[in-house]
């Protein structure tokens, strides 16, 4: 037996080192002081002593642990990583983990709630993103699918407008149907479903400009028309067509194009 000749604060908040018989022996959590009820003049015996700073080992990964969780919430799988970033013994793991869960400290759904919340409200990331972005921290469907109500229909349709508008102006420079496209398929990218361009296509279409899409026309196909200088009649005007179609120009504007100049063409 060995009995605590002292106990002095460490420079350090909430830590503290224990001297037994006038020796410096272990450190301690505050936590660790109080569950085992530490003080000068207790007698410990070594099977005592490896408890205490087994529990003073746990303490400190649970520490850490609160640290990191101090910046932001995190997900139950973001913790667990952490725990093992920090080499925390596999024997401590579950213990701190059910601690955490008590205190209400890692919890998925209130995790999953919050992160739609701010994923809706500071970016223009729609549902579906936003899903598989919980999906990689390992969030269960449940906890995403209860969450996502978080991010209502109207929500999401005024989000996909303006990130809509974004694009619009982005594809300015793009034949009107290539535009339409490029907006679609961005928004479905950023997570929305197919139809909600439909369903906002009306308010954020910006107003046909012939003059710019006659001038796009006309750029582009002297281009591609130089382009398939090599074939001849018939051969060279189906190749020119083909290619400005895929360009997502209107086919009868082309044709007119292709009238109207055929004679000035070489």
């Amino acid at each position: 037996m060995a009995k605590i000749s002292k106990i002095e604060a460490q420079k350090r908040q909430g830590r503290y080192n224990v001297y037994l018989d006038g020796q410096y022996a272990f450190p301690v959590a505050e936590s660790v002081l109080v569950r085992f009820r530490l003080m000068k003049g207790l007698e410990l015996d070594k099977k005592q002593v490896q408890a205490i700073t087994t529990a003073d080992q746990q303490a400190r990964a649970y520490g850490k642990v609160l640290d990191y969780l101090s910046y932001q919430m995190r997900s139950e799988s973001e913790v667990l990583k952490k725990l093992r970033d920090l080499e925390t013994p596999a024997e401590f793991v579950e213990p701190i983990m059910a601690k955490l869960r008590d205190q209400h400290l890692v919890d998925d759904q209130q995790y999953a709630r919050s992160y739609v919340r701010t994923m809706a409200t500071t970016t223009l990331k729609g549902p579906g993103v936003i899903r598989q972005q919980l999906r990689l921290k390992k969030v269960g469907e449940n906890e995403i699918e209860t969450a996502l109500q978080e991010f209502p229909a109207d929500a999401q349709l005024e989000n996909a407008s303006k990130l809509a508008r974004k694009l619009f102006k982005r594809y300015h420079n793009q034949p009107e149907f290539r535009r339409e496209q490029k907006v679609r398929q961005g928004l479905m990218t950023k997570g929305y479903a197919g139809e909600v361009y439909d369903q906002i296509k009306d308010a954020v279409t910006p107003a046909a400009d012939p003059d710019q899409e006659n001038a796009l026309l006309a750029a582009q196909a002297e281009k591609v028309w130089h382009r398939y200088r090599r074939y001849t009649g018939v051969d060279r005007e189906r190749r020119f067509k083909q290619a400005m179609f895929r360009k997502g120009f209107d086919l009868d504007a082309v044709q007119q194009w292709l009238a109207e100049n055929q004679e000035g063409l070489s």
